[in-house]
């Protein structure tokens, strides 16, 4: 199970991430393994609905159960299935890099994060160094 504390460490371990890469404003959006809220912040100036897509890459990531850089992947190969589970899913998959599965030593998924405001490369960069910072496993889906 993915707990709050280390939630908390995956947020502010991305933030000072982007602190120290002078990121742009970000929205962050931890979820469980069920796709249910952890935690979420978002920094003064990001720009409006950048946390429904950080959500969305976190949500698709874990409906799916691989990281948005293969639904990326996927949307590019076999753009009429992503479409198809983006439905399915009620909308909340947005197949871009900086949505990243957590998981523990063994493998198991605990849940996701989702990163929005800078490139997509950066997002998911910051969401691989807060993953690490709680001692889980970060898969982008590369």
């Amino acid at each position: 199970m993915l707990t709050l504390a280390q939630a908390q460490t995956i947020l502010s371990t991305a933030l000072a991430y982007a602190g120290e890469h002078g990121l742009k404003p970000l929205a962050i959006a931890v979820l469980d393994a069920r796709g249910a809220q952890k935690a979420f912040i978002a920094q003064d100036r990001t720009s409006l609905k950048r946390g429904e897509i950080a959500i969305g890459k976190a949500h698709g990531a874990v409906a799916m159960g691989i990281g948005s850089r293969a639904l990326h992947k996927m949307a590019l190969d076999r753009p009429y299935f992503v479409e198809a589970a983006t439905h399915a899913v009620g909308g909340l998959l947005v197949p871009v890099p900086g949505g990243v599965l957590i998981k523990d030593e063994a493998g198991l998924v605990l849940g996701a994060v989702g990163i929005s405001g800078d490139t997509s490369e950066n997002d998911e960069a910051a969401a691989v160094a807060g993953i690490a910072a709680a001692g889980l496993q970060a898969d982008t889906g590369a």
